[in-house]
């Protein structure tokens, strides 16, 4: 199996590589596809469910779809269920079979496993929270939404699929600096960030414009952008505890967007009792 384990010259170097690889999925998505194989009375929606719970197999429809897109498709299709609709139940089994995992794959990478099931756990739960907040707002559509934020850190889960070792040390360097930037540790070891090789890579996957505009941080000023960010920036923040200095900036933040009180947000949250004092100002 072909690894990075050196820098690359560029993001452009990187988003060549990536780019060329085929996507393993989770061994879990694999053992249910062939259940959902067997059984006549499997619909689209069950076939959903199991695709969006795994951002690589949510990631490989969707460039697969691309790939296959014929001339009279003249509209991207930006939800799971759709493009399992346009695919057909059978016809989507047939062409996502014989499927690599990622625990074949980082059998030999034991932390790094640990690193990107963890990362994976992270994506689900941000998207999870943007579907939710986007039901409060009543968006257009909570499955777009769903599906950029769980696509919004995908990078992230590639390299650890990808370049496990140099990705191993970006870990480390976070665990040993709680104050370095994620970004500036991705530069230190990879020569650039995974902004910048993300940058590239949704223009390689040919990703649907609408889920890359609602991945793009420079777009954070559109409320359905923000609702995919800062559903992305709780979950990586939960991670490390309720205690993290970011959350009640979070916590504000997300109140104006959804029109939700922050109690009635924490509370929403499962926000534990001990931890409710650090976000509200004391009395005067």
């Amino acid at each position: 199996m072909t690894f990075i384990d050196t820098p690359f010259a560029s993001a452009d170097a990187y988003v060549d590589f990536l780019s060329a690889q085929d996507v393993p999925v989770l061994r879990r998505t694999v053992q249910e596809f062939g259940t959902l194989a067997a059984s006549d009375s499997t619909g689209g929606r069950q076939v959903a469910a199991v695709v969006i719970a795994d951002p690589l197999m949510t990631l490989k429809v969707l460039t697969t779809l691309q790939a296959r897109r014929g001339p009279k498709q003249n509209h991207d299709i930006t939800t799971i269920e759709r493009a399992i609709m346009m695919m057909g139940v059978t016809p989507f089994f047939a062409i996502f079979s014989g499927l690599g995992t990622v625990e074949e794959r980082l059998a030999a990478h034991p932390q790094a496993l640990v690193g990107v099931l963890g990362t994976i756990g992270r994506a689900r739960r941000a998207a999870h929270l943007a579907r939710d907040w986007a039901i409060l707002r009543h968006d257009l559509d909570v499955d777009e939404i769903t599906v950029a934020a769980l696509l919004k850190d995908a990078v992230e889960i590639m390299c650890w699929t990808f370049a496990p070792a140099m990705t191993q040390r970006v870990f480390e360097m976070q665990r040993a600096n709680r104050w370095l930037r994620r970004a500036d540790a991705q530069r230190a070891v990879f020569g650039v960030t995974a902004h910048e090789i993300q940058a590239g890579l949704v223009r390689a996957w040919k990703l649907p414009e609408l889920l890359v505009t609602l991945m793009d941080a420079d777009q954070a000023g559109n409320p359905r952008v923000r609702n995919v960010l800062l559903a992305n920036a709780v979950a990586r923040h939960l991670q490390s505890g309720w205690d993290n200095d970011a959350l009640p900036d979070d916590i504000a933040e997300l109140s104006e967007l959804v029109h939700l009180s922050p109690e009635l947000l924490l509370a929403r949250l499962g926000a534990p009792a001990e931890e409710l004092h650090r976000f509200f100002p004391p009395a005067t």
